[in-house]
């Protein structure tokens, strides 16, 4: 039976996600504004756009195109699909998956899982680019997780765990970061929240749907953690 009371929490396990996680966030915060953590920025804007595009093929749309630009902006293209479906698709999208990779972390198989759909994804996307930053950026982390992958299996250098946890962490924390900044503090006019909000038939300002859309992704990373914490009891 899962331990979902965490009784008898911490273990070895669970000292070293949590010890794991929290070195990440100081680490993370404190190159957040160098040129380091600029790719894995990118991958977040990337797992945004894509959930879009994820969201516009569930609801029986096509995409056409998708963009990540260098100064971490993005667009998707696409025609048809329930629209109110598709725009948040792409914050909630991107702190899910941040969630689901920082489970994924917690388990070597799945981490092996969840690297090689992220490669599948990079190769599938690498089609639809409309622009060569996001070719770059596909190519680039194909390549890397190819490394990782070739140094997990044929040496002693295991980092694959800690290769995914950290993206998952890195895309956790960006997207909150990214709600806060792009709906609630500055209020971009052309964001996904306000064109929500167009929309959408409840009496809500796009401030007001970043809001809740950001209480969601930081019950996404809370969840993360307990779940994680759960899986290792």
């Amino acid at each position: 039976m899962p331990n979902w009371e965490l009784k008898s929490c911490c273990k070895h396990d669970q000292v070293m996600f949590l010890a794991t996680i929290g070195v990440y966030t100081v680490v993370i915060l404190a190159l957040w504004r160098t040129i380091l953590l600029t790719p894995f920025k990118l991958i977040t804007v990337f797992l945004h756009e894509a959930s879009h595009a994820i969201a516009c093929i569930l609801t029986c749309g096509k995409v056409e195109g998708i963009q990540v630009h260098a100064n971490e902006g993005g667009a998707t293209q696409t025609r048809g699909g329930i629209y109110w479906l598709i725009l948040p698709a792409g914050y909630l999208g991107s702190s899910f998956w941040g969630m689901a990779l920082i489970l994924a972390s917690t388990n070597l198989l799945t981490a092996r899982i969840a690297a090689g759909c992220f490669g599948v994804a990079l190769l599938v996307v690498l089609f639809l680019a409309k622009n060569w930053t996001l070719r770059g950026l596909c190519i680039g982390f194909i390549i890397f997780l190819a490394v990782v992958w070739v140094l997990q299996e044929l040496t002693k250098v295991r980092i694959l765990r800690y290769v995914i946890l950290f993206i998952g962490v890195m895309n956790s924390l960006f997207s909150v970061y990214d709600i806060y900044d792009d709906l609630i503090s500055r209020r971009v006019h052309s964001s996904d929240a306000e064109k929500f909000a167009e929309v959408c038939p409840c009496p809500c300002t796009g401030v007001g749907w970043g809001v809740i859309w950001g209480l969601i992704s930081f019950i996404f990373l809370c969840g993360a953690v307990y779940l994680g914490l759960v899986i290792l009891s």
